[in-house]
């Protein structure tokens, strides 16, 4: 298959905002793709990633990069992925003039469209609107396979062109034989907001009522003494947390999948600040601040598989399997024994409650109703689209954050609201010194950002307005904090924003 298929392809994906359309652009052009390999580096490049990950090129590299395009379009997909597999092996003593020397060779190779589309690729700025949703549908309409079948295959692998290539390739056969894996993560299964706990209740049923923690995710992997601990975007940190090892190494069983929450404790036992915590994944974390886990969930036991049964049979496997380490709840409580549940969790500084069905499976990577977060105050985590450079004590501070929702449809973010409440003295001057590093442009008093930081913000809710594109905006926002743990694609989504309206209001056509 020739490359330029695969760039004239992100280009009528990013056309158009019709979700049917994208599915059919990229269903089209799997069909064509032919064998494993050319599948595998077809949906890694529309996904927006080489198939190598990072290949050890900078930014700045690429800038650098002063090549004439050519002006055919030659190149297949295999020799964009041969070349960039050269790139991603080059290691040692001139590696950096050689990485150049082929990248040189590729763009030379490349006509100016191709050009464009691998300087965003290779510097993860591709955003033709291929998020893994839309992907998933568009293998699923490739292989004529049912839907539920693409996505339990994604959720257990974690690999989007490997799910891909076993079902253009296998068809459902293959995508049945993918299975829990020790030591490779899945992506967690999210919770859905509840206007009340009331609310969640009646629709659950029969539930369990946990805290919702002020912490990190994590994802614990244990085969004998090894020990393995993911974040939720499944990043390894295993080397920075020591004592959540240490932990899970002693616990009673041979082999264990865990998820649940970590978090830095105050002398009283209440939830130190979320930065704190965070702190500690990173390369150099200071190991004074020790963690402690809480777990909610078990996938695997000692040779039994557990995503697919009850909630029910997950919690009694969690307890067997983690005793004390079990996150504070309540299985199957009276109305009363809730209510207790989210006042303890409150006045111990945490967030509020998630209620679960005890009857659901695991539903990695997906946010359904089975799980529903019960909080008294809404917020939404939101990608921040621009700043404003402030006025009076904030002149020389980039200060008014522009707010975006995700499309769901994979589009760009979609602006739902402004605002410079919560910002504290510390969290200006980091505004000021990280932003200008995610530049698009500018103009004199807005620098706007590429998609990359997502910050936590408080509301009292959502009202119709015209003036922004998704047709709502949010009512007295304010910054609860910085989210380092969440990238765009897990920010919520304009219909979130939108279910936030107060009953009977529709959002309206800003055009």
């Amino acid at each position: 298959m020739l490359f330029a298929d695969v760039v004239a392809t992100s280009a009528a994906v990013a056309a158009t905002r019709s979700r049917l359309t994208k599915v059919e652009a990229l269903a089209g052009l799997l069909r064509r793709a032919q064998g494993p390999a050319e599948i595998e580096t077809v949906v890694a490049f529309l996904a927006g990633a080489p198939r190598q990950g990072r290949i050890g090129a900078g930014w700045r590299t690429l800038v650098e990069l002063e090549v004439p395009p050519a002006a055919t379009a030659n190149l297949t997909v295999h020799q964009v992925d041969e070349l960039l597999d050269a790139v991603s092996r080059t290691g040692g003593k001139g590696s950096a003039a050689r990485r150049a020397e082929l990248l040189g060779r590729l763009f030379g190779a490349a006509t100016a469209a191709e050009q464009r589309f691998l300087h965003h690729l290779l510097t993860g700025e591709l955003r033709q609107g291929a998020l893994e949703g839309i992907m998933l549908d568009a293998i699923a309409a490739a292989g004529a396979i049912p839907g539920e079948a693409v996505r339990r295959a994604f959720m257990l692998s974690g690999r989007l062109p490997a799910t891909a290539s076993a079902a253009l390739t296998g068809g459902q056969e293959a995508l049945a034989a993918f299975g829990l894996e020790l030591g490779r993560p899945l992506r967690p299964m999210l919770a859905s907001p509840s206007e009340s706990l009331a609310e969640a209740l009646a629709e659950l049923g029969s539930c369990a009522v946990e805290y919702k923690l002020d912490g990190a995710r994590i994802q614990v992997h244990r085969v004998d003494a090894e020990v393995h601990v993911y974040t939720r975007t499944l990043r390894e940190i295993t080397g920075s947390v020591p004592e959540l090892v240490e932990l899970v190494r002693a616990l009673p069983c041979r082999s264990v999948v865990l998820d649940g929450e970590t978090l830095a404790l105050s002398d009283d036992g209440r939830p130190r600040p979320f930065q704190e915590t965070m702190s500690r994944f990173g390369a150099t974390s200071e190991r004074e601040l020790l963690l402690h886990p809480y777990f909610f969930d078990c996938l695997h036991l000692d040779g039994a598989d557990l995503v697919d049964a009850p909630l029910r049979e997950r919690n009694a496997a969690l307890r067997t399997a983690v005793g004390e380490l079990v996150i504070p709840g309540v299985l199957e409580p009276t109305p009363e024994q809730a209510e207790a549940v989210l006042s303890g969790a409150l006045d111990a500084g945490h967030e509020g409650v998630v209620v679960k069905s005890l009857d659901s499976p695991y539903q990695a990577g997906r946010r359904g109703r089975a799980w529903q977060k019960v909080k008294p105050v809404h917020t939404l985590d939101l990608v921040v689209l621009a700043a404003e450079w402030g006025h009076g004590r904030r002149t020389g501070y980039l200060s008014n954050l522009h707010l975006g929702a995700r499309d769901p449809d994979g589009g760009p973010p979609i602006m739902v609201g402004k605002t410079f409440k919560g910002l504290t003295d510390e969290l200006l001057a980091w505004q000021t010194s990280e932003f200008p590093k995610h530049e698009d442009h500018r103009t004199d008093w807005v620098v706007h950002l590429k998609p990359a930081l997502v910050v936590e913000i408080a509301l009292d809710g959502v009202q119709v307005s015209p003036r922004y594109p998704g047709g709502v905006a949010l009512r007295f926002a304010r910054v609860v904090r910085y989210r380092p743990d969440k990238e765009p694609a897990d920010a919520d989504t304009i219909d979130a924003v939108r279910a936030l309206l107060p009953s009977g209001g529709q959002a309206v056509d800003p055009g």
